[in-house]
């Protein structure tokens, strides 16, 4: 049987202000688009998507160091580096949806 988002939330982060303490950390201008609801913030959103959230930023900084980088690898990807408005269209993209594409593109 498959843990809950609490659960996973306490074994790795004690609570959710660890967790979401983690997900500012990692959420610097090199992998963060700055599209957060400042009257909301991340106190709101649930813990699956925080978790998620953690894992994705985690995964790109791991695989690629910083935003940039995964979006020059996307285009890379599909042979059209010199494409600059190509290019543009992946920067208005949120970091999990990149990487959702990047991850989808290299495995098709």
């Amino acid at each position: 049987m498959q843990k809950s988002p609490l659960t996973i939330v306490k074994e790795r982060f004690t609570d959710k202000a660890g967790l979401i303490t983690a997900v500012k950390a990692l959420a610097t201008d090199d992998l963060w688009s700055d599209r957060l609801n400042e009257a909301k913030g991340l106190d709101l959103v649930s813990n699956k998507k925080l978790l998620h959230l953690h894992d994705v930023l985690t995964a790109v900084k791991k695989e690629f160091g910083s935003r940039d980088k995964l979006i020059d690898a996307i285009v890379q990807g599909e042979d059209r580096g010199k494409d600059a408005d190509y290019r543009k269209r992946f920067v208005e993209w949120s970091t999990p949806r990149l990487y959702d594409y990047q991850q989808n593109s290299v495995s098709a």
